[in-house]
């Protein structure tokens, strides 16, 4: 199960990395937490159309893609993240249940689209992954959030990770909270999950379990 595979993931950092890694990226996490900022849209909120651009430069538009039946949309960080991939490759092993059930899947991040096409390729995906390089559909959904500068310095000097080399120039450092959202047909938001700490995600069988409900 994905759960399983994060916490191994989640373990092996908590091991490694140094104090001071593990101390800013716990306060990060508690800091958002406490905001109450990005928790998401609720159920039975009416779902934000939207039209991205996906990796192989289509126009995908939700409004059209509910009109073949329900969707899920999965909000990811960048392909830079580790528990990202874990995720998209869990949703790709039961895309064909998805699909047996009249639904798509759409993956959104703020990466561009060339990024996209590289996470795409890398994870092997045959789902729709497209671009928010402006944030906007992210900010809809309420699940836009910035990270502090401590963070943003612990990314570059202990992660080696700048997200100005994957993301618009104007917000490199804006960035989705981890979510997933089941839209049904008539764009009524069936369930929603949103979670700060990005080391946790919902397991997507359970996302499935709504859809067959």
């Amino acid at each position: 199960m994905l759960k399983d595979e994060l916490k191994s993931v989640r373990e092996k950092f908590f091991s490694k990395a140094p104090e001071h890694v593990t101390n800013n990226v716990n306060q990060a996490t508690n800091e958002l937490i406490e905001s109450g900022a990005a928790t998401g849209l609720k159920e039975g909120d009416q779902a934000p159309d939207f039209t991205l651009e996906n990796a192989s430069g289509e126009s995908i538009t939700l409004s059209e893609e509910l009109k073949d039946g329900p969707v899920i949309l999965n909000f990811y960080r960048g392909g830079w993240c580790p528990y990202c991939n874990l995720e998209l490759r869990a949703y790709e092993e039961i895309l064909d249940e998805i699909k047996a059930e009249g639904a798509q899947l759409i993956a959104i991040s703020p990466q561009t689209p060339d990024q996209s096409l590289t996470t795409s390729e890398k994870n092997n995906l045959s789902y729709h992954v497209v671009s928010d390089s402006t944030q906007e559909v992210i900010k809809k959904y309420n699940l836009l959030f910035e990270l502090p500068d401590y963070l943003v310095k612990t990314y570059k000097e202990d992660f080696n990770i700048d997200l100005s080399q994957y993301n618009d120039q104007q917000n490199p450092w804006k960035l989705p909270v981890s979510g997933t959202v089941v839209i049904g047909q008539d764009g009524t938001i069936i369930k929603s999950s949103a979670n700060v700490d990005y080391m946790y995600r919902a397991e997507p069988r359970e996302m499935l379990m709504h859809l067959k409900k």
